[in-house]
């Protein structure tokens, strides 16, 4: 069996230490360097599974690096970061990233939101896939849901959001990445719209539109779409 090839991008040698003896444990292959241009040397030489990446490393921001990953590869990449700002994360996420958990961080947390990155990138669907997610299924050729075994039609801003939900499975989404994908790259949408869809959205798929089990919210930073086995985690 071939071990999933994870690549640590920290300078803080505490943190390594702190990471590493969890991660080989639980049946990863480990490798770690303290700086942006040793990861981008690594990633051009190696092919690796998940990137965990510091922001504050000392030759260069870890957004910059992200953005440079992203010009050539799609490799997940999660960040660990002290910078626990809102706007550090959106800006992150923004640019790239497939998750954030802040520093400090708990092993527990940053191995359940490995597994989230693994799975999700294992099982993104093809365009014209459909897609299951707990009790909703998705058939984007025929535009329609089954939700808990009821036909349910959905609008085309609905399912140009439900699309980019389930090409990114579990990741969070902005609320910029949302109004790209729904409304264009172009577009200046406020907040609220994004809300209403997401509420509209709810209403239609959500067992409990109170309490959501599938569009999950994540405070100050966007939304993310619940993994089939994840619905025991809903919140608000």
């Amino acid at each position: 069996m071939t071990l999933s090839r994870l690549l640590v991008v920290d300078d803080e040698p505490q943190i390594v230490r702190a990471l590493k003896p969890g991660l080989l444990a639980a049946g990863y292959d480990v490798e770690a360097v303290g700086t942006a241009r040793e990861a981008l040397d690594a990633v051009a030489q190696r092919a690796f599974d998940v990137l965990i990446v510091d922001l504050g490393l000392p030759d260069m921001d870890g957004k910059d690096l992200i953005a440079r990953v992203r010009e050539w590869a799609d490799t997940p990449v999660i960040v660990l970061s002290a910078r626990d700002a809102e706007d550090e994360k959106i800006a992150a996420l923004d640019i790239g990233a497939n998750d954030f958990v802040n520093k400090p961080f708990s092993i527990g947390e940053l191995m359940a939101r490995l597994r989230v990155v693994m799975r999700s990138r294992a099982n993104t669907p093809a365009p014209s896939d459909t897609v299951r997610v707990g009790h909703l299924e998705i058939d984007f050729n025929t535009r329609g849901m089954i939700v808990a075994g009821k036909a349910v039609r959905a609008s085309p801003r609905e399912m140009k959001l439900l699309r980019a939900f389930t090409q990114r499975p579990g990741a969070v989404l902005t609320h910029k990445q949302i109004v790209t994908a729904v409304w264009g790259a172009d577009s200046v949408v406020e907040a609220q719209f994004v809300r209403v869809l997401i509420g509209n959205l709810r209403q239609k798929v959500e067992k409990d539109p109170t309490r959501p089990a599938l569009i999950i919210t994540e405070p100050g930073i966007g939304y993310r779409l619940a993994e089939p086995l994840d619905e025991s985690a809903a919140q608000n």
